[in-house]
């Protein structure tokens, strides 16, 4: 499988690099597109400002660029936190996607959005700061409508980026559990 796989809002750390050379040792192609041209940060706060000042056409800007070469070989677009988000608005303009792993984080769908039968699968932490229980309601519904094949996964107690060994948010079970079950996803694909 060819995948997309999209940073957080920290930047391109070192457990980005990690999950796409787990996803590259079960078997797939991983392209790992840098949005923030080499910054990382070290507080959520920082990336959010980054990211606002570069703005989010330009981040959406950066991300379609970088898929565009592999766009035809059908791609599974893949993310963590901001860079869900990211990937779940380039799958849905990607008629060739394959599918949607989202990792921590989701994006709002336009009134019009088809997924036409577009696998997705979201893992999240249960409660989630910047999620709502509410939020995800709407956002399943909306995929639905959408026409999109949609698996939620929450994880009670894990932190909003659980899967990130160097923030205070990792959690060691929830995250394999999560590679154990996105493995699982993207061989049924």
């Amino acid at each position: 499988m060819n995948i997309m796989l999209f940073h957080s809002t920290y930047g391109l750390r070192p457990a980005v690099h990690a999950a796409a050379d787990r996803l590259r040792a079960a078997g797939h192609q991983v392209q790992v597109p840098d949005l923030f041209e080499g910054r990382t940060f070290e507080t959520f706060e920082e990336g959010v400002a980054h990211l606002e000042e570069v703005g989010r056409d330009e981040l959406l800007k950066r991300a379609v660029l970088a898929a565009a070469p592999f766009s035809d070989q059908g791609l599974v677009y893949a993310g963590f936190d901001f860079g869900g988000s990211v990937a779940q608005h380039l799958a849905l303009a990607d008629d060739k996607a394959r599918g949607l792993l989202l990792l921590h984080g989701t994006a709002d769908l336009e009134d019009d959005a088809s997924a036409d039968e577009l696998p997705v699968q979201l893992h999240m932490a249960d409660p989630d700061p910047f999620e709502t229980h509410d939020w995800l309601t709407a956002w399943y519904l909306r995929m639905r409508r959408a026409g999109a094949d949609v698996e939620i996964h929450s994880y009670p107690g894990a932190g909003h980026l659980f899967t990130d060994p160097d923030l205070d948010d990792y959690d060691a079970d929830a995250a394999g559990e999560v590679w154990r079950i996105a493995l699982a996803f993207l061989d049924s694909l």
